[in-house]
């Protein structure tokens, strides 16, 4: 098979699958006749080939993907009019507390904010597919330790937490990730599934960010907690 062969290939898989494609999986295509390093540099020749047209071949955290270009949105919105579900701010703060301090428990990320976080901002984010529990810390009860996962990063189009943004609090934070969400609107994240989280808008009090805690398993005192996306 040559190297145009081996090109339609990839681009045929790539745009009729409905989910991020990683390198292991394009390798059973040609059934591992080709390497790793010849597919990424497949891939890349592809990216090359799209870069001026609407959609781009982008790598993110779960594989490759083909999507619409940012500047494309503004057209592609008007065949979906309605109105995505709402995220509130605390429901936005609580997820740059996690998404930029992970790992976290529901204390840590109360101490940063100074107010109660609702159980119903939690479970959003979780029924989302945005964070999960990771591990527990070994403390008095033991409490649950909450990680970004791999369709977060997905969904805001970042193969690594490193591509996250830098900012110096929870309210820029929050803003940055709901601008890399591409929405005009810093309390509202485009197609979301999640259910409405209570819209209260509560204070925030930044503090210095806290060292990440050693996590074990119930049999046994070494850190057992799975690194996020593993």
């Amino acid at each position: 098979m040559n190297t145009a062969e081996a090109k339609r290939v990839l681009e045929a898989a790539l745009i009729c699958s409905q989910q991020p494609l990683p390198v292991r999986d394009m390798r059973v295509l040609f059934q591992d006749a080709l390497g790793a390093d010849t597919v990424k540099s497949l891939l890349h020749e592809l990216q090359n080939e799209w870069a001026q047209r609407s959609v781009e071949l982008v790598s993110v955290a779960s594989g490759w993907r083909f999507q619409s270009r940012p500047e494309m949105r503004e057209y592609l919105d008007r065949l979906h009019p309605e109105k995505p579900p709402r995220y509130s701010r605390a429901t936005l703060e609580t997820l740059a507390i996690i998404a930029y301090r992970q790992p976290a428990t529901r204390g840590d990320m109360e101490e940063i904010r100074g107010v109660t976080i609702s159980a119903m901002i939690i479970k959003q984010l979780e029924d989302r597919g945005w964070i999960e529990v990771i591990g527990h810390r070994e403390t008095v009860g033991r409490p649950a330790l909450f990680a970004t996962t791999r369709q977060f990063l997905d969904d805001l189009g970042l193969s690594s937490l490193d591509q996250l943004p830098l900012a110096d609090d929870p309210v820029q934070r929050a803003e940055l990730l709901a601008s890399l969400t591409h929405i005009e609107d810093p309390v509202q994240l485009a197609n979301a599934n999640a259910p409405v989280a209570d819209p209260a808008d509560l204070p925030l009090i930044p503090i210095d960010t806290p060292e990440t805690p050693e996590v074990s398993t119930e049999t046994g005192d070494s850190p057992t907690t799975r690194p996020p996306y593993a």
